[in-house]
């Protein structure tokens, strides 16, 4: 049976130290505005493992700043992060593999028009720390 590692968590514990002028979360919550500029991450339904050690996650990544120039900067650094730095990395819980986009950043609606949202969905191959 394949270890599972709780991907929103240990990808909040790296970038909240990478990123420290936004604040890092999986929910968010009604100091949104308060608290700009924001990356919510959260794993999605579906991904797999091979039945013993690897799995692959789905994870969404939203980007809320005050401006859409801002939030898209800033989904820009979070995508060369994951592609880039965090991609073959080892963390005291989790050794990441291959982290790819299944869409890359855009903008996404949201309801709150005194913020912009700019997401991308990414695909992390993950296993626990032996």
């Amino acid at each position: 049976m394949t270890v599972l590692v709780d991907v929103e968590a240990a990808l909040i514990a790296a970038a909240t130290p990478r990123f420290p002028t936004a604040v890092v979360r999986d929910e968010l919550d009604n100091k949104l505005l308060e608290e700009l500029p924001t990356i919510q991450i959260e794993q999605i339904p579906g991904g797999e493992d091979d039945g013993l050690r690897l799995a692959r996650a789905l994870v969404d990544v939203n980007v809320y700043a005050a401006t859409r120039a801002t939030a898209f900067a800033l989904a820009n650094e979070v995508h060369a992060w994951l592609t880039g730095e965090l991609r073959g990395s080892t963390t005291s819980m989790t050794v990441f593999g291959r982290i790819s986009p299944i869409t890359l950043p855009a903008v996404r609606p949201y309801e709150n028009t005194a913020l912009r949202r700019v997401g991308a969905t990414y695909q992390i191959y993950l296993h626990p720390v032996s």
